[in-house]
């Protein structure tokens, strides 16, 4: 917006042509008006003027030396500086060719000469009112975006924080739920599976004593298999020990995914963090019927404990790796044979870590990637993106942790998000 006077100031025109005797005319007439008037004999002097005080409104004259009015009003046009100063032509060409090609080149109005001086004035003053109407406009559409992105943001925020409110209470009552009978399964299953021994080796010890058993025990041994029963007892225990094992561990990830009952900053191990949301994740990264197993490629560095709100960076892990996977089947058949996420960590030279996850999907547009993290836009098809998971990533690593998170991405290359946050922080 670059109307540069208040109602109460002089407006300030500037007056281009190259009769000297046109310009002491106008300029004597405007002023007599109130108006504050510059002028130039060409069309150069009269960039050049606006480019040192920007003009409320410009009179131009179309027939000059050197360069004509047209290209004047075009290279006005052309500059964002300029480029909203309302242009006036003034001219004795009265040709409707020549208005409509002053009105093409960028004109506002069009007055013919010889010319009136309420007229001239009547017309400038209208431009200028126009032209305040204009900022006015601007100023409100400013206010009425800025409150439009400030009611998504808080709306943004709102979702997530009762996203983790609930998936703390679900978490909660399936650890509780899962916790009871598992423990009591896993606790049981060590007497469980030395019960079974004792037994076959108590059948053991008959068949020694009496190694001619009656036919009746010969044919119940035979008919269920007796010596591949004792062999595969052990299997089958094994087998219930590393489920319940299994069951516990998912347990425990959940737990330490959400970590519901951790409000505040603490000082955490990303790795941990994001080994417990791949454990989260397994039963997506395995082999689907349209594609082989995604292969996770860890490339860890050595970092510190990181100070930071483990229950929301978890939730930008699962964000990103979900988006990763998601990328990866949708490019199913576009793509290397081996869908693979990469992901990388390390300690950058400004004391911050940094979390890179890259997939080789698709890729995604440069025309797309300015808008990634912008609330409720999404790059998936209907019915499998909300648009909210990247804005609230956004939300947690820049406005909570002091972070920032970015995009890179080729077509046809795959994508790679990096998230970088400070080792040490305080909270707000």
């Amino acid at each position: 917006m670059h109307f540069n006077q208040t109602n109460h100031h002089k407006r300030n025109i500037l007056v281009v042509d190259d009769t000297p005797d046109n310009l002491r005319l106008l300029s004597a007439m405007l002023t007599a008006q109130g108006f504050e008037v510059r002028k130039a004999l060409n069309g150069k002097m009269a960039l050049t003027a606006c480019q040192m005080v920007l003009p409320d409104v410009i009179l131009l004259d179309i027939n000059m030396p050197d360069m004509d009015g047209y290209q004047v009003c075009q290279q006005l046009k052309a500059d964002d500086k300029t480029c909203e100063v309302p242009v006036i032509f003034i001219s004795a060409l009265d040709d409707v060719v020549d208005k409509v090609k002053a009105f093409d080149v960028g004109g506002v109005d069009y007055i013919a000469k010889p010319f009136h001086g309420a007229e001239v004035v009547l017309r400038i003053e209208n431009q200028i009112n126009l032209r305040l109407l204009q900022v006015k406009l601007q100023e409100k559409n400013f206010l009425l975006q800025q409150a439009l992105d400030n009611l998504k943001a808080s709306q943004v925020k709102q979702i997530q924080n009762e996203k983790m409110v609930a998936l703390g209470q679900l978490v909660a009552g399936l650890a509780h739920e899962i916790n009871n009978p598992i423990s009591f399964i896993y606790g049981n299953l060590q007497y469980a599976g030395q019960y079974v021994q004792d037994l076959v080796n108590m059948i053991e010890v008959y068949q020694q004593e009496y190694p001619k058993p009656t036919p009746k025990i010969q044919q119940i041994a035979k008919n269920i298999d007796l010596n591949f029963i004792i062999k595969d007892l052990q299997n089958l225990i094994g087998a219930m020990y590393r489920g319940s094992d299994r069951i516990r561990e998912i347990v425990l990830a959940l737990q330490h995914f959400s970590r519901h009952d951790e409000a505040e900053m603490k000082r955490v191990n990303i790795h941990e963090d994001i080994e417990n949301t791949l454990v989260m994740l397994q039963h997506r990264l395995r082999e689907a019927a349209d594609r082989p197993a995604i292969v996770v490629v860890k490339d860890y560095g050595h970092l510190p404990l990181v100070t930071c709100y483990t229950s929301e960076l978890n939730q930008v892990f699962m964000h990103l790796l979900n988006n990763a996977i998601d990328a990866i089947e949708e490019g199913v058949g576009n793509q290397s044979p081996t869908p693979q996420i990469l992901i990388h960590t390390e300690v950058t030279d400004l004391n911050m870590v940094k979390i890179a996850i890259a997939d080789n999907g698709p890729g995604i547009e440069e025309s797309l990637r300015s808008r990634l993290f912008d609330p409720f836009f999404t790059t998936k098809s209907v019915g499998k993106g909300s648009g909210l998971g990247l804005s609230i990533s956004y939300q947690i690593i820049v406005q909570k942790h002091r972070g920032n998170i970015t995009c890179t991405s080729s077509v046809g290359k795959g994508a790679e998000f990096a998230i970088e946050i400070p080792i040490e922080q305080t909270e707000p």
